[in-house]
């Protein structure tokens, strides 16, 4: 079908004539909206999370840059204000993953490697520890396989400022899983030729 060869923003523009055509951006992307949730919040409440996210894309569907070749970022985007009202059980969903013993990171790149790494419990409580907004943007990179610009465009912010958030995150991430380790962090960063 030509429809499933086209960019997203091309699919986005024709589904707003022929709704049906939507069906093609939740066959491409309900896996990564959905399995980004459910790292997140766990299988349970993912299920309705994307389920919704799909929803209010197909209502808005009209908003949708055309220009925009990509709609996982977009969608990504739904899903983490769908998250904000989930904000104050995170916590207790995270620690239910650990129990459950759930793999937290599947993505490749240094942080997933350092995530795997540790035990689901001291990974629980790195999290936890790291600021709202780092964490998101440390998320969104790992378990939502975003670019930088592309989380900048979710979060709203110039990436410059995802750079910053990336590096505090995986700072403390590595200080909180590799507490031996921090001496080396430090001396990289004090400034000396090589730091």
């Amino acid at each position: 079908m030509e429809e499933r060869q086209s960019d997203d923003g091309t699919v986005f523009a024709r589904s707003v004539a022929e709704p049906d055509v939507f069906t093609i951006i939740f066959d491409r992307h309900y896996r990564s909206v959905y399995g980004y949730l459910s790292r997140r919040v766990g299988r349970v409440i993912a299920d309705d999370l994307a389920a919704e996210t799909f929803i209010r894309a197909f209502e808005r569907r009209s908003s949708y840059d055309p220009t925009a070749e990509r709609a996982l970022p977009w969608l990504l985007g739904i899903a983490v204000n769908l998250l904000a009202h989930h904000h104050r059980s995170e916590g207790r969903q995270f620690r239910a993953l650990a129990a459950a013993g759930s793999r937290a990171a599947s993505s490749g790149g240094e942080t997933a490697e350092e995530l795997d790494a540790a035990s689901s419990e001291q990974l629980v409580a790195a999290l936890e520890q790291l600021d709202e907004y780092d964490r998101e943007a440390l998320l969104l990179y790992v378990w939502g396989e975003l670019k930088y610009t592309e989380i900048a465009g979710v979060l709203g912010i110039p990436v410059g400022t995802v750079r910053s958030r990336l590096n505090r995150a995986r700072r403390k991430l590595r200080r909180a899983l590799n507490p031996d380790d921090e001496n080396v962090v430090q001396l990289r960063h004090a400034g000396g030729k090589n730091g």
